[in-house]
């Protein structure tokens, strides 16, 4: 039994000692390491938000687009437009536009009113995005400037040294440009990676977007060829 409590007494330790140390590591890092850490988290935040925000616009719109033709083609324009109002997505948004202009515009421009609307949710889709591109820029080349002022401090230990440098002062500049060198790059990759895969989402929902558009139009023209 106290073979185990020293067991994990020792684990525990050796945990603690591990966090201490990581902890000792960053803030090593000098003040380049607070803008870091408000990027790392600015980053996230953005992310996290824009994926929920791109997913749920990203919705079935083959299956709604299947009961807005059933309505207008029944000549029920008032049921396509109560499905367009109760449903809250991209499409549908998009789509009531085009039926609230039913019967007093022509083709082209409930075909341009639509387009707008599009365009306007594609906005709101795309809405930070330029922040968490700025970030996976920015990173780094903050991390750059605590690389230079940690080998500015290393050169200045040696010059005060007067030829007798100090290990322990030439290591401090060192460890601090080489800490914000690799958190900088850490948090500019995870930034970049982010951006893409939204980016990524934003690119198909328009693909879909410029589909159910076109499905429309054509489903207007339907009746008219019939």
């Amino acid at each position: 039994m106290f073979f185990l409590l020293q067991t994990v007494s020792d684990s525990t330790t050796v945990t603690t000692g591990a966090s201490q140390s990581l902890l000792d590591t960053l803030i090593a890092g000098g003040w380049p390491m607070i803008i870091l850490a408000f990027l790392l988290v600015l980053a996230i935040y953005i992310a996290i938000e824009r994926y929920l925000t791109i997913r749920k616009a990203n919705a079935d719109s083959e299956e709604f687009m299947k009961q807005v033709r059933k309505y207008v083609l029944a000549g029920n324009i008032e049921a396509a437009k109560g499905l367009c109002e109760s449903t809250n997505d991209p499409f549908a948004r998009m789509i009531h536009k085009g039926i609230t202009r039913l019967g007093s515009a022509s083709l082209k421009d409930i075909e341009a009113s639509i387009e707008n609307v599009g365009k306007l949710e594609v906005y709101r889709m795309e809405r930070r995005l330029s922040l968490l591109a700025t970030v996976a820029g920015a990173a780094p080349m903050v991390g750059f400037l605590g690389t230079v002022l940690g080998m500015i401090q290393a050169f200045n230990a040696i010059v005060q040294g007067g030829g007798n440098v100090n290990p322990t002062q030439l290591a401090d500049g060192i460890s601090q440009a080489m800490i914000t060198t690799a958190s900088g790059l850490v948090v500019g990759i995870l930034a970049y990676l982010a951006y893409n895969t939204l980016v990524a989402m934003v690119n198909k929902v328009v693909f879909k977007l410029e589909l159910t558009s076109t499905d429309f139009i054509d489903l207007l023209q339907e009746p008219a060829s019939a």
